[in-house]
């Protein structure tokens, strides 16, 4: 459905930096920069963070929030240790699984320019005894 998300920043040198560790942990390559814009592309869509084209200040999407696929818990684990330790807060619950009409893994951040930010896995179903 989506052909790519971008959220804004006030410092690209600094997000670029923070984007290439958090979504290497994920298995993509580091950004591009083109301009006033970093892309990140892989086969399923594009993320790119820009500094405002009409000049004003960045600033987060309230209520937004921007969804990243991890493949496994412990990628979705370390994709939420790599972005603390590059200036982003946790925020929402501690990661970890939620139930509802699917098990989940969710573990939030809020990145240095206040986007809200998930790594998501999708656990396997349990069989059915």
């Amino acid at each position: 459905m989506f052909s790519h998300v971008m959220i804004g920043t006030n410092d690209l040198d600094a997000a670029k930096s923070f984007y290439d560790g958090l979504l290497g942990t994920l298995g993509v390559s580091p950004g591009v920069v083109d301009r006033h814009r970093v892309f990140y592309r892989t086969k399923t869509g594009t993320f790119s963070v820009s500094k405002p084209i009409d000049g004003n200040p960045a600033t987060p999407a309230n209520g937004g929030t921007i969804g990243f696929a991890a493949n496994s818990v412990e990628e979705a684990d370390a994709w939420h240790a790599t972005g603390i330790a590059n200036g982003a807060t946790t925020c929402e619950e501690p990661p970890g699984i939620r139930d509802g009409s699917a098990k989940l893994y969710l573990a939030y951040l809020r990145d240095p320019d206040g986007n809200k930010l998930c790594a998501l896995y999708r656990l396997p179903k349990e069989p059915v005894a």
